[in-house]
């Protein structure tokens, strides 16, 4: 469980109170795409690469975790608005995906957003561009 710090002012901080949220009631603060918008999780990234064949591996810095986060080409399906892929003159073979998919999207489709320290991005429906079943390999050239 964590605290919400509630404070009267930032300029003399002055605690008042707290609400205690659990890990149930974070993931109910998700929020909910509206009309044709997606919500997607960024999908963690690797923090070792392997070396070929010798056995030895390197750890990422942050930095380097940071840039491949922001400019990732997957993303997960966390939920659908619930006007996405209903124009069936646009999307003629119907939904592109579905909840707990894994997509391709270019690196900077979305807008970014950042919920209790995890990433998300909320893109419209027409910037899918496939699934993959596996993700783990698929690296932004």
């Amino acid at each position: 469980m964590t605290e919400i710090l509630l404070a009267t002012n930032p300029d003399n901080p002055q605690i008042i109170g707290s609400i205690q949220k659990t890990a149930e009631e974070k993931a109910r603060q998700l929020p909910q795409p509206s009309g044709y918008h997606i919500l997607c999780a960024i999908p963690e990234q690797e923090k070792e690469v392997e070396l070929g064949n010798s056995g030895l591996s390197l750890i990422k810095a942050d930095e380097t975790l940071r840039t491949e986060e922001i400019m990732t080409t997957v993303l997960f399906v966390v939920a659908l608005g619930p006007d996405c892929y209903q124009d069936k003159t646009k999307f003629p073979t119907g939904p592109w995906c579905k909840v707990g998919d894994f997509i391709l999207v270019r690196p900077h489709a979305g807008s970014r957003l950042v919920i209790h320290g995890k990433e998300f991005r909320m893109i419209n429906d027409d910037s899918v561009e496939g699934t993959v079943e596996d993700p783990r390999g698929i690296k932004r050239k």
